[in-house]
């Protein structure tokens, strides 16, 4: 079924008098911006358009559309006429674009100014209207998160697997010479070659699930925002909804990295795991992966309980409230151990080493934007930390990454402060805060790129009397650890 030619909403010529509208109109993030101001312009992000619409009374088409799509207003035809001109009004209807409202016409997409593209997808959810089953979210936490923690690196070739409306695939288009993007949804597929034809881009566009329109086929770059909702398997939304059990559609997708990948590749999806009783999480993610030969950083950013969860998505679709199928989920997660569930960016590299690196940990802290940098930065440690064996790492000189802080805890005591802990602390990148010891703080404090490590290992041992062959032991773990993190650094890199 994923041969099908997809049609866009509208025809070429249609497209571009739309394009025009928009552009003369100035209807684009920055134009939006500076019509409402800062203060109105934040209130409208979230849903509180009083302001926006004292502000957008003059009749304009800027006005108009910001009126019509931006604060869902039902504007008379006449007036969105002008806006939309030349796209006519009766094309419009046609597609879907807008609909009759009392006394005038109101959206019927969401038309959003994102960056410096647009992206049209469904209207979002409304009090006391449920989703359809088909619904096509638009630009949204998610897409934003993924978007945001994506390695930007040029690539030939690149794919958005469960494009929707085409949000990965437009920030694809910037590095990528080639994308490609795929959905279940032959509806999702529409607004997405939409969105491409709207802002003058090429992609490939194929119908299917999951994996199957691409099958034999390799990538430079894969990202995914997939259908990872977790439950007993029941899809009634194709955009939240795999059909899959569990977390059954990540370890699909994981397990798909070395036939997904070309050599050097990279992986990235969001991701939602269970934390089953008596099964650390992870690993239950890297076993996703066993046998691959995948490089893997999965990074757990939230931890929600089972009752919130299913609270979280029933709301999520505008469901109304359904104490059975609640029940039912709840039951499911009992019957199968499940006593929360992890949310999380996972990230795999088709490195081709013989022993890849595994690596799965919370990261709850906010860190440094865009996280896409820190993810590459994270992967260069990484990769610099597993070319290198003992007698290198020995030889190799570290420095402190730039603003290290050493904050200290005390207690007041008879003689005065007595510290309890002290931390290293990273106030940009990923911000780690690493508690240490008296030995290691002398260690890092000593990295100023001077002093080969074997040579500063030979100070302490000095200065602690212990010998030096079982210091050298002891410290090359932690040397691995803090130069991951990155509070150390090997000089260069």
């Amino acid at each position: 079924m994923h041969d099908v030619v997809v049609q866009t909403l509208l025809e070429t010529a249609d497209i571009d008098h739309l394009r025009a509208a928009l552009t003369r109109a100035g209807f684009t993030a920055s134009g939006i911006a500076a019509r409402l101001g800062p203060q109105a312009a934040a209130d409208a992000g979230r849903s509180d358009f009083r302001a926006a619409l004292r502000i957008t009374d003059s009749g304009d088409p800027l006005d108009t559309m910001i009126r019509l799509f931006i604060c869902g207003q039902t504007e008379p035809e006449s007036a969105v006429a002008a806006a939309l001109a030349p796209l006519p009004v009766a094309t419009a209807r046609a597609a879907g674009l807008l609909v009759q409202g009392e006394g005038g016409l109101a959206a019927g997409v969401d038309l959003e100014p994102y960056g410096d593209w647009w992206v049209l997808s469904d209207l979002p959810a409304q009090p006391g209207r449920q989703l359809p089953a088909d619904h096509v979210l638009g630009v949204g936490g998610a897409s934003t998160t993924l978007a945001g923690a994506t390695v930007r690196t040029p690539v030939g070739t690149a794919l958005d697997l469960g494009t929707g409306c085409g949000v990965q695939a437009l920030h694809l288009s910037t590095h990528a010479r080639a994308v490609t993007a795929t959905d279940l949804s032959p509806r999702a597929l529409r607004f997405a070659a939409t969105t491409a034809a709207l802002n003058g881009l090429s992609w490939e566009l194929l119908q299917g699930d999951m994996l199957a329109p691409v099958a034999d086929r390799r990538f430079d770059l894969v990202v995914s925002n997939p259908p990872f909702v977790v439950g007993p398997g029941l899809a009634t939304h194709v955009y939240r909804d795999s059909g899959r059990a569990g977390d059954g559609v990540c370890a699909e997708l994981a397990g798909a990295a070395p036939t997904l990948l070309a050599e050097g590749g990279t992986l990235q999806f969001l991701a939602n795991w269970v934390h089953v009783k008596g099964e650390d999480w992870e690993d239950r993610v890297a076993g996703w992966f066993a046998g691959t030969g995948m490089d893997l950083w999965a990074i757990q950013r939230e931890v929600s309980d089972p009752l919130d969860y299913v609270r979280l998505w029933l709301a999520d679709a505008s469901e109304k409230h359904d104490a059975q199928r609640a029940a039912q989920w709840l039951d499911w997660f009992a019957a199968h151990g499940v006593e929360a569930i992890g949310f999380g960016l996972v990230t795999a590299r088709n490195s081709g080493k013989t022993d890849p690196s595994v690596v799965c940990e919370d990261l709850r802290q906010q860190v440094q934007a865009p996280l896409g940098d820190r993810v590459a930065e994270w992967f260069t440690r990484r990769d610099w930390l597993d070319a290198h064996d003992r007698e290198q790492l020995l030889a190799a000189r570290y420095r402190r990454v730039d603003g290290l802080q050493l904050r200290q805890e005390a207690t007041m005591g008879e003689d005065g402060w007595m510290v309890d802990r002290q931390l290293l602390a990273m106030p940009e990148g990923l911000r780690w805060v690493e508690e240490i010891d008296p030995l290691i703080l002398a260690l890092v404090s000593g990295s100023n790129g001077d002093l080969a490590l074997r040579d500063q290992i030979a100070l302490l041992a000095t200065a602690h009397e212990a010998p030096t062959e079982a210091l050298s032991e002891a410290l090359l773990p932690v040397i691995d650890h803090l130069v991951e993190r990155g509070l150390l650094l090997p000089t260069p890199l």
